[in-house]
C-alpha cells in the first residue's frame, strides 16, 4: 500500500507513515493478526527510506499496535472488538513493580529555576500578589493549552482548562461537579490516595482488576460505573501501561449512555518512547475524557501545581456550578511555570530526560 507522505510539512516523514498506518490499523485495513507490508516495501511504494519505515513502525511497537516477529515481520496485535478473552485471571494479574521508577535524575535545573522566580519578580513586580482567577492565570492556561497541542495531540480552549494544587484537590472538584448519584470506578490496584478522595466524599466505588494491558474487560463490561477513573500510562502502584487495544476499549465503553473516563496521565511526559504517548483525550469522539496532570514529577513535589481539561459541555457546567471557587495555586507560582513553559524550559528539560532514559534502556 502506498502512503503520501509530504517531504515539505513541520511533521517528520516517519511520524506522518506512523499515523496513516495507525488509522488504517484501527479502521480494519489491517486487521488483528494480519502482517504489514515489509520496510523495504513500504520504502518503495512511498518514496522514503527504509530507516523513515523502521522509525515508524517501531513507534507502532512502542504504542502496542504490533509486533515484530523475528525473522517473520511485522504483525498486528490492535484489537477492534472488546476482546472479553476467557483467559485464566490469575495469569493476567500484574505482579507490583518494586522498580517502578527507574533511577535517571528527574530533577529540573535548580538554576534555571532560580533565574526564572528572578525575572518573573522583575517582570511582574506587584503583580505576584493579584488573586488568581478561578479557573488560574490566563498567562499558565494559555501556557498549558499551547504546550498540549504542541505535544499530546489536545486542542482545547483556556476556558477548559483548571488549574489546582495537585491532583487530590482537582479529584474533589471533579466529585463537586458530578452528580452525587455518580458510580465511579477505579484500576484495582491503583494509587492510593484515589480511593482515599473518593471514600471521602461517600461516593459508591468500583474497584476494577488490572491485569498485565489495563483493566480486565470482564469487570469494565459488567461494571455499573458512571465515570471511569484510569491511568492509562504506568498505573501506580503496578507500573502497567495500558495497551493501543484497551485504551480504544476504554472509549468504547464510554460511548454507551452518559459516561466519562478521567484520564490521570502522572508522568507520561518521561516515557522512552519516541514520541509522547497518546492521551485518551485526543482520541474521543463523544468529548467526554477528562484529562488531567501535573508537575510534581516533572518540576518538583514541592510545586503543588496540578490541571484538568474538561470537554467542553463540562467546562460550561464547571462555570455555572463551581465558579464561587477560589483558585488554590498562588499567582506567582503559576506565572513561573507559565514562564518556564513558554520560554522553552521545561520542554528542554523533558527532552534531556527522555534522552537519558533512553539511553538506560538500551
Amino acid at each position: 500500500m502506498k502512503y503520501v507522505i509530504d517531504l515539505n510539512s513541520n511533521t517528520h516523514a516517519y511520524q506522518q507513515l506512523y499515523l496513516q498506518v495507525r488509522e488504517d490499523i484501527t479502521n480494519g485495513i489491517y486487521p488483528t493478526g494480519s502482517k504489514l507490508p515489509s520496510k523495504r516495501t513500504i520504502a518503495l511504494d512511498s518514496n522514503i527510506s527504509t530507516v523513515t519505515v523502521e522509525h515508524a513502525y517501531a513507534l507502532l511497537c512502542d504504542e502496542g499496535y504490533i509486533e515484530a516477529r523475528e525473522r517473520s515481520g511485522f504483525f498486528v496485535i490492535f484489537r477492534a472488538d472488546d476482546g472479553f478473552a476467557s483467559s485464566p485471571v490469575s495469569n493476567l494479574l500484574p505482579r507490583i513493580n518494586a522498580n517502578y521508577h527507574i533511577e535517571t535524575n528527574t530533577d529540573f535545573p535548580f538554576s534555571t529555576l532560580a533565574k526564572t522566580m528572578r525575572k518573573v519578580i522583575s517582570d511582574t513586580g506587584e503583580g505576584i500578589l493579584k488573586r488568581s482567577p478561578n479557573l488560574g492565570t490566563l498567562e499558565l492556561r494559555e501556557a498549558i493549552r499551547a504546550y498540549l497541542s504542541r505535544n499530546r495531540g489536545i486542542f482545547a480552549d483556556i476556558n477548559q482548562i483548571v488549574i489546582g494544587s495537585g491532583s487530590e484537590h482537582l479529584y474533589t472538584l471533579l466529585v463537586e461537579l458530578f452528580d452525587k448519584e455518580c458510580v465511579y470506578a477505579i484500576e484495582s490496584p491503583s494509587y492510593k490516595k484515589i480511593e482515599q478522595v473518593y471514600n471521602a466524599y461517600d461516593v459508591r466505588l468500583e474497584k476494577l482488576l488490572l491485569t498485565h494491558d489495563g483493566i480486565d474487560s470482564l469487570a469494565l463490561k459488567k461494571s455499573s460505573a458512571d465515570i471511569l477513573h484510569i491511568s492509562p500510562y504506568r498505573s501506580y502502584p503496578s507500573g502497567v501501561t495500558a495497551t493501543a487495544s484497551k485504551r480504544h476499549e476504554y472509549l468504547r465503553w464510554a460511548e454507551k449512555g452518559d459516561r466519562y473516563i478521567i484520564e490521570d496521565d502522572f508522568e507520561s511526559e518521561f516515557s522512552v518512547s519516541r514520541k509522547p504517548e497518546e492521551t485518551m483525550f485526543s482520541h474521543s469522539l463523544r468529548d467526554n475524557v477528562i484529562y488531567m496532570n501535573t508537575f510534581s514529577k516533572t518540576i518538583s513535589p514541592s510545586f503543588r501545581i496540578g490541571y484538568m481539561v474538561l470537554p467542553k459541555t463540562l467546562a460550561e457546567k464547571y462555570k455555572e456550578k463551581l465558579s464561587f471557587f477560589s483558585c488554590t495555586v498562588p499567582t506567582y507560582l503559576q506565572l513561573i511555570l507559565a514562564e518556564l513553559i513558554m520560554s522553552g524550559d521545561f520542554e528542554r528539560h523533558i527532552n534531556r530526560v527522555r534522552r537519558a532514559k533512553r539511553k538506560e534502556k538500551l
